[in-house]
């Protein structure tokens, strides 16, 4: 399969390098990214050589959160397709949560939306000081919903609900602070701070590294179908709304939403 949105490198050591590959999109999750990620996901948890994957990004940004283009065509559809792609976005973090290899987050850049989905998914998370988050859904006159399971058992509910609210940009500290971030460098020490994260992973017994990971999950809160499906029904209603319609149209024609108060 001819990859178009990430690359997938895997080195001597059985280190995999999956990196999201739209520099010129910020890495906005389009429809074809959601494939392949989930692909990817599929391909790296089958292939018993690989022993961690590290989860990084060309460009500017790590992942801008949801491809705007993407998200409109959802609001032109009707409610049956819209449900199709909120599940196929919601079984993509699935996927990525449940692969029974170490994943590290190498973040720099801004991390919107989906992208703290991503980090939400990921094991273990590091990032460059210099780094952006939000969870700016609600800009848009949207929610988080399909990543909103893996924010909330990453962070807890007390600290993910100003976050999915306000829609505000916060720094790496911050993101550390509330849980987001393991470790926060300095954006010349990311990559020596990632291969420190990598080096006890190469000594343990790799079936016992996914037993446990499998373990921790189902101790923590659980994101069973029912809960995916019910962020799907959410997602696909959201979509429904003049708020979702305004704000995509709105971030799209480069102007303010009719919501959007001078502070």
């Amino acid at each position: 399969m001819t990859l178009e949105t990430i690359r997938i490198e895997i080195d001597g050591r059985g280190v995999a390098r999956l990196t999201l590959s739209r520099p010129d999109k910020h890495n906005a999750l389009s429809g074809a990214m959601i494939g392949e990620l989930t692909m990817a996901a599929q391909q790296l948890g089958a292939d018993s050589a690989v022993r961690a994957v590290v989860l990084a990004a060309e460009g500017v940004s790590f992942c801008a959160g949801g491809d705007l283009g993407w998200m409109k065509a959802q609001i032109e559809a009707d409610r049956t397709t819209r449900i199709v792609e909120a599940k196929r976005l919601a079984l993509m973090f699935k996927a990525l949560n449940d692969l029974e290899k170490p994943v590290i987050a190498r973040v720099h850049g801004n991390a919107f939306g989906g992208g703290i989905g991503l980090l939400s998914i990921s094991d273990v998370a590091i990032a460059a000081d210099t780094a952006k988050f939000g969870l700016t859904e609600t800009r848009l006159g949207l929610i988080p919903a399909t990543i909103s399971p893996y924010v909330v058992a990453r962070i807890g509910e007390g600290q993910a609900r100003p976050l999915f609210m306000s829609g505000r940009i916060f720094d790496a500290r911050e993101a550390q602070s509330v849980g987001l971030l393991m470790r926060v460098v300095p954006p010349e020490d990311l990559d020596a701070a990632i291969e420190r994260e990598i080096a006890p992973y190469l000594q343990v017994a790799p079936s016992a590294v996914g037993q446990s990971k499998a373990l921790a999950r189902s101790l923590g809160m659980p994101i069973t179908q029912t809960v995916i499906d019910a962020t799907i029904e959410r997602l696909a209603d959201v979509w429904e709304t003049d708020e979702a319609r305004e704000g995509v149209s709105a971030f799209l024609e480069k102007r303010e939403p009719w919501w959007r108060r001078p502070v």
